[in-house]
């Protein structure tokens, strides 16, 4: 059983930051690749970001290449989101997932085997 906590979001202006953290339980962190998905009201759960479990490879939509960082700690058993030059449209709960079985970068929500509660990210125009 894997449990993890996101924690930093809240409200930030247009072009602001924000960095998220997720933290995992367990120590058998660093076998896991990790992702971050955002699903914004109405609409379904996506993949934002993906990172394996060294950290060697990454993945990242479209939409915020060039904006967002995902990184890992293994020695904290955490994972984090940077969020730069932040838009309105990028306003959603922010979802971290585990995914146990193979270690690599992927990006369907049905590769993820536990998730975490969400935290809230509202971009203000």
């Amino acid at each position: 059983q894997v449990q993890l906590v996101e924690s930093g979001g809240g409200l930030v202006q247009a072009g602001g930051s924000l960095r998220l953290s997720c933290a995992a339980s367990g120590r058998t962190f660093s076998r896991y690749a990790m992702g971050w998905f955002r699903q914004a009201p109405g609409k379904e759960r996506v993949v934002v970001a993906a990172i394996s479990r060294t950290g060697g490879s990454t993945y990242y939509a479209d939409s915020v290449k060039g904006r967002f960082t995902i990184s890992r700690d293994n020695a904290k058993n955490t994972v984090y989101l940077q969020m730069n030059s932040l838009k309105p449209e990028n306003t959603a709960v922010y979802y971290c997932a585990a995914e146990t079985r193979w270690g690599t970068v992927v990006a369907r929500t049905t590769d993820y085997d536990y998730w975490g509660q969400g935290t809230q990210v509202t971009v203000s125009s």
